[in-house]
């Protein structure tokens, strides 16, 4: 008597989305670029000859954080909505993640008037100043690239010709969005906590 061999009946194996993939790699080269930004800043930290230091010119920028930060909850928010082709409520998300991203580079150039106007630092003034202005321009050209999309995504929203159907699209955009928040964290921490 032969024995048959049972095959257990296993899932296909699904490709992942081309959009996830690609996202995932675009982030892995970023991480690297602003990986080897944060450590030029942390090596010239304190290797001035001149000043302005950055204890002496320096806020915490609290304010702005707080809102780049919760704008990776709406930007979640609006995925979610879009998902239960929710459009309107997407649009009103999406809006909010904009204006919140919005606050957040609007405080940066602030920022930047008062430190170039008012305290003297500009790129030339010293290394800090390079470095400065090279690691937080990075992370705001970042933020202004995903300000663009968003902004085309909430216009995309509004006239209906996003549905339930591009959550995806909007997921691979928000991913761009997240990552772009949870480097702000490093930035804040090295450059206004352990850089002050």
């Amino acid at each position: 008597m032969s024995q048959t061999a049972i095959i257990p009946q296993t899932t296909p194996w699904v490709l992942p989305s081309r959009g996830v993939v690609g996202m995932a790699c675009l982030i892995i080269a970023e991480s690297a670029i602003f990986t080897i930004f944060v450590v030029a800043y942390l090596y010239y930290l304190g290797k001035d000859r001149t000043g302005p230091t950055p204890r002496q010119v320096l806020d915490l920028p609290i304010f702005t954080s707080i809102c780049l930060l919760s704008s990776s909850i709406s930007v979640h928010l609006a995925v979610s909505a879009l998902h239960n082709a929710k459009r309107g409520l997407c649009s009103l998300w999406l809006a909010v993640t904009v204006l919140l991203g919005s606050i957040f580079l609007g405080g940066t150039a602030l920022e930047w008037y008062k430190l170039i106007v008012h305290d003297g630092l500009t790129l030339q003034t010293n290394l800090f100043g390079t470095t400065f202005y090279s690691l937080v321009g990075l992370h705001a050209t970042h933020v202004l690239v995903g300000l663009v999309m968003l902004s085309l995504a909430l216009i995309f929203s509004l006239n209906g010709s996003m549905t339930a159907k591009h959550t995806g699209r909007l997921e691979v955009l928000s991913l761009y969005w997240h990552f772009v928040d949870a480097v702000w964290v490093v930035v804040f921490t090295v450059v206004y906590v352990l850089g002050r």
